[in-house]
Parts: structure tokens; sequence; C-alpha cells
């Protein structure tokens, strides 16, 4: 049976961030039977002026960041004010987030609102035609912002001091190792906020939220990943007119044709004292070039 873990940070006490369960561990020949704490995710609906338009399974913290990171990356609402309210409801069956948005708002939802149910995270979920996704791929629309011009370029080093810093902050992906992670760095690489879900999607959603929540200029930083950096990852950042995005895994060949299109520096492998860059290279300044005797 499963048991409830005292893993405190949910938004709901109802809903645990994590649960212990029964399993059978298999290593050199010898088997201990022992308990495992595994990662919750709850559905998540996203309920707009009491018409639902998404469900979501996502873990259940920083539901308030995700409700407002959701609408602005997936153009719901074009600034962080259209948001006017977030209630997290418990249910029996999972979590409502009841969002009040501005009429405008509203009314540009019904108009274009299509049914989704979408897996841990998923990017593009109801999309229900390539012409569709075709618009879907467009670097540059009225409705986003415009990518944030940085003060200078940073220096190459501290994507790997903020991905360095990323572990320690990663409290459910101690415990369960099932976790994605988006976090947010200055230009001296000190990370500042960092928010961890099930979904890397997810992640990242709240990462927007949060930053657009705390009114944090998009151009004095980075955003940094612990995932592949994906087409929806990249279309995200963009989104919300992030200029850098390091993943410490690889991008998708799409991913970067998508972020050399909207003008994104991303960086892929940022790991163990290396890293590649993609596109837009100027927002990082060069290295010294090492010369043979």
């Amino acid at each position: 049976m499963n048991a409830r873990a005292p893993f405190a940070g949910a938004d709901d006490a109802a809903f645990a961030l994590a649960s212990s369960v029964p399993a059978a561990s298999w290593h050199d020949g010898v088997i201990d039977e022992r308990s495992e704490l595994l990662a919750e995710e709850v559905p998540v609906a996203l309920v707009y002026n009491g018409i639902s338009h998404a469900v979501m399974l996502a873990s259940p913290q920083d539901l308030e960041d995700f409700a407002v990171g959701f609408s602005l990356s997936e153009r719901i609402v074009r600034a962080p004010r259209d948001v006017r309210a977030v209630e997290v409801e418990a249910g029996p069956h999972g979590i409502a987030l009841a969002i009040d948005i501005a009429p405008g708002a509203m009314a540009r939802l019904k108009a274009t609102r299509r049914a989704r149910l979408g897996k841990t995270g998923c990017g593009l979920c109801g999309i229900d035609s390539l012409a569709w996704f075709e618009r879907e791929m467009a670097p540059h629309d009225p409705r986003d912002g415009a990518i944030r011009q940085t003060t200078g370029p940073f220096a190459p080093q501290v994507l790997q001091c903020a991905m360095a810093a990323m572990s320690g902050q990663q409290r459910l992906h101690q415990a369960t190792g099932a976790m994605h992670a988006a976090g947010w760095a200055d230009r001296d690489g000190r990370l500042l906020l960092v928010r961890e879900d099930v979904g890397r999607h997810n992640a990242l959603d709240k990462l927007v939220g949060a930053l657009a929540r705390a009114d944090i200029d998009v151009g004095a930083g980075f955003a940094l990943v612990t995932s592949r950096a994906s087409f929806e990852m990249v279309q995200k950042a963009a989104r919300a007119g992030i200029g850098l995005l390091a993943a410490i895994s690889a991008p998708t060949a799409m991913a970067v044709r998508l972020a050399d299109r909207a003008g994104l520096t991303l960086a892929g492998f940022v790991r163990g004292g290396r890293h590649v860059v993609y596109t837009h290279p100027w927002r990082l300044a060069p290295a010294p070039v090492a010369h043979g005797t």
C-alpha cells in the first residue's frame, strides 16, 4: 500500500509531493526489500473564468506560478497583468486552478479555444492540424513580447557556474530522482530561482510565471533547464522574452531552427566544464583562443 510521505511544500495539503511505496531493489544478485520515495503527479485543471481549458499532470507545488506561466507561454494572456487572480482548489480527483483573466484575454481564448488533455507536460497536445502547427512555429507574433536585449555578453563560465548550482536546489529531485527543473540566473551566474516539476514543460512554465510575478527583467539573466532543449522549450522561452536558454542535454534540430529564427541564444550539453552554442553566440563573450607553442 502506498503511504503519504511527510514531504512539505505542496500547494494543498490534500496532495503530497511524494509518496513512499514498497519496492525490491536488486544489486549484484542481492535483493533488498525496501520503501522508495516516488514523486507524485496530480491532474491539474486550468480553468479560465469558469471554463475548463486544459488538464495537465503536474507536481502540486508553485501552482500560481504555473497558472501565470502557462497562460503566457500558451498566448492565453498577453501580459502578466491580464491574470487578475488565481485560486488553487483541491477536489477529490485533482486540483483546479481557477484563473481570472481580463475580458479581452477571455474573448481571444473563446475564439481560439480547443479541447486538450495533456500528458506530463505535453507541449503540443491539442494541436489538431499541420497548418495550426505551422502557425505555432512562428518565432515572432504580435501576441508575444520581444526577446529582451542584454546589456552585454555573458561570460561563458557563468553557464557552468549556474548549472552546477542547480542540483543543490533540486530538493524534490534529490529525494525522488524523478524531477525536472528550470532555473534563472543573473549575469554573474548566481542562481536566483528554481522551479521543479515531473514535467519539463511544466517546470519551465513555473519559472516563466515566477519571473513574471516577481517582475524580474529577463534581459538581465538567463534560463537553465535540466533536460533536453526541445522545440516547445525554446518556444516557451522565446515567448517569455528570454534571450538565452542553457540546457544540460542536447537540443533537437527543430529547436535550433526555431531559436535561430526567434533570435534566442541556445546552448546545450552545459555540464562538466563544457557547452555547445548553437545559435546567436554574440550573447556569450568569446573565450580566449589557446595557441600551441
